[in-house]
Formats: C-alpha cells, structure tokens, sequence
C-alpha cells in the first residue's frame, strides 16, 4: 500500500507539471478551447505535430497520427475498417481520451451515435479523425472552438487567409 500511495504522489506532481505547461503554452490553451480537450491532450498534440505548417492538409495530420480506417479495397469495391494497428502507441492513448470529446461535443457525439447505429463500434471509434482535424485547424488558422465549429458549418467562410 505505501508503495501505491508514492507511486499515486508522483504521478499527482507529473500531472501538475503538465497543467502547468499546457496553462503556459498558447496553443495547448487554444485546443483546450474544444470540450473535452484536456491539458494532457492537448500538450501531447501540440508536442506531436509541431509546426503545423509542415502539414499542408488535414488528412495528412489524421494518417501522422495514426487515426485513419484500415482498408480493405478489391475490384473497385472499397471498404472500411476500424482505425489500423499503426500508430504512436503514446498518441493513441491520449486519442482514446477522445471520449471525453464524444460526450462533451454535441455534433461529434451525434455523429457517433448515428455510427454506432449502422456499423460496428469499432468503424465508430474513427471520430478520432475528426478531432484530430478540427485541433489541426484550430492551430492553423489560430481559431478556438465556437468560431471553427461555425467555419466548419458555414461552406462561404474561406478556412486559410492569404497565405
């Protein structure tokens, strides 16, 4: 038991230490804009992609972190699975928090209910993708998140400035 209550001590100071970074950190603050995106998270992500210019599109964020769909394409027919084995085993377990993102965020918890209806949970688990890129672009056009979700919605409102 006193080597759980040191262990329990330790892991309480690492936590801090990571609050306190992501509280001094800008970007971590903006992606803590999105409910549901909590310091850890959004320190891992930020630590992850670096600079977000060296990603010219979000798709190309989603597969850098390992949240795309296992594909399964023959004759012309393509089909897709649950998110694939290979990914940053550290990212992977900061997106499985993702949850917490599912049940705060209505639009994403309706996209996920509305998944789990028609396919298998583990089809539905890909709402990671989106996350994953809606925290991309919040950092690239330096959006939070009620003004990125109306960008999302609203097809006239350019997402790049002049750049």
């Amino acid at each position: 038991m006193k080597k759980m209550s040191e262990l329990d001590g330790k892991i309480d100071a690492l936590d801090r230490a990571v609050v306190e970074a992501a509280e001094k950190d800008a970007r971590a603050r903006l992606l803590m804009t999105q409910p549901g995106v909590r310091p850890i998270t959004s320190m891992a992500y930020v630590l992850t992609i670096g600079e977000v210019s060296r990603f010219p599109r979000g798709k190309q964020v989603a597969s850098y972190l390992g949240v795309i769909p296992r594909e399964y394409s023959s004759g012309g027919h393509q089909r897709l699975g649950s998110i694939s084995k290979q990914r940053n085993t550290f990212c992977a377990c900061c997106w499985w928090r993702r949850r917490k993102a599912v049940r705060c965020d209505p639009g994403f918890r309706n996209e996920y209910l509305h998944r789990c209806r028609s396919k298998p949970k583990g089809v539905a688990k890909v709402a990671a993708r989106k996350l994953a890129i809606r925290l991309y672009w919040m950092l690239r056009t330096n959006t939070a998140y009620p003004e990125v979700v109306r960008i999302e919605s609203n097809s006239r409102v350019p997402l790049v400035g002049a750049s």
